[in-house]
């Protein structure tokens, strides 16, 4: 993993053809991404990541309410996908885009069952004020270096 003064960029080798890994990460985000990772007030039901250029990644509450975290920027399957971070530094959702930052994760297969997956989390400094606080978090073992393992762990099985 590498933390540079505004992105965070890691990178992970699943036992996955690369076709397998795209789809895991978009259309089945619900079984690796940490579900105590919730802004709602209930438990998630469902979280959807919606495989279309101006989709969304939501969070379907138990009671039907719904949290919009991030847009979807680009979707080319299965090499690269990229998604807004509309999260703000206080992890409520930011509904201004000016002050979202991006995720961009490319795959590339390295055999037919073994695919890298980097990872970069960039222009966390448009988040405004307590993005270096966001961007420490984002790095951290609970951040994205062990979300990643997460998903890779979801693939071993």
């Amino acid at each position: 993993m590498q933390i540079s003064q505004t992105s965070i960029q890691t990178s992970i080798v699943v036992e996955a053809p690369i076709e397998e890994a795209f789809s895991v990460f978009t259309e089945d985000i619900g079984s690796w991404f940490p579900p105590e990772y919730n802004l709602l007030e209930v438990d998630i039901e469902k979280r959807v990541f919606e495989t279309h250029v101006g989709g969304h990644v939501y969070d379907i509450g138990t009671d039907g309410s719904e949290c919009r975290w991030a847009r979807v920027l680009a979707y080319e399957p299965p090499n690269r996908v990229v998604f807004s971070w509309d999260l703000s530094p206080q992890w409520q959702v930011e509904t201004d885009p000016d002050k979202t930052s991006e995720v961009e994760v490319r795959f590339t297969a390295e055999t037919s069952y073994r695919t890298r997956v980097d990872l970069e989390h960039r222009n966390l400094e448009r988040h405004a004020e307590g993005w270096e606080d966001q961007r420490d978090q984002l790095g951290s073992d609970s951040g994205w270096p062990g979300v990643m393992h997460r998903y890779a762990d979801r693939l071993a099985t």
